[in-house]
């Protein structure tokens, strides 16, 4: 093998390296918004909890549904409470234009039946 030959061969793959830099960015963009999706789920769930366990102590549900998530998380955080019931929608960051609103996602808890009042 010449000089000349490994000199060609090393031009290749840096031609190849090149090429393939655009599929690679988009790969780990694709999967870092796949990993935001999943922590807004998470997020979506722990603040539907914490406003469900509002309703029952007699406090704020909404308030308590936006304490229970980052500062980044609030901007993006509905709530919606009904009866019993606390949904909490939630927008993740977004790496990919356009892709935030695809995986906007719910959670949702129940706070139980109103407790019975005690009659006297």
């Amino acid at each position: 093998m010449s000089a000349r030959a490994g000199a060609a061969d090393a031009g290749q793959a840096s031609v190849e390296l090149v090429a393939l830099a655009p599929l690679i960015v988009a790969v780990v963009l694709a999967a870092a918004q796949l990993l935001a999706a999943g922590a807004a789920r998470e997020l979506a769930d722990h603040a539907a909890e914490a406003g469900a366990i509002a309703l029952l102590q007699g406090a704020d549900p909404a308030m308590a549904a936006r304490e229970a998530t980052p500062g980044w998380s609030r901007g993006r955080l509905h709530v919606r409470v009904e009866q019993r019931r606390v949904r909490v929608r939630l927008r993740p960051r977004s790496f990919v234009p356009g892709l935030a609103g695809l995986l906007e996602t719910t959670g949702e808890a129940y706070a139980g039946p109103r407790p019975a009042s005690s009659a006297r």
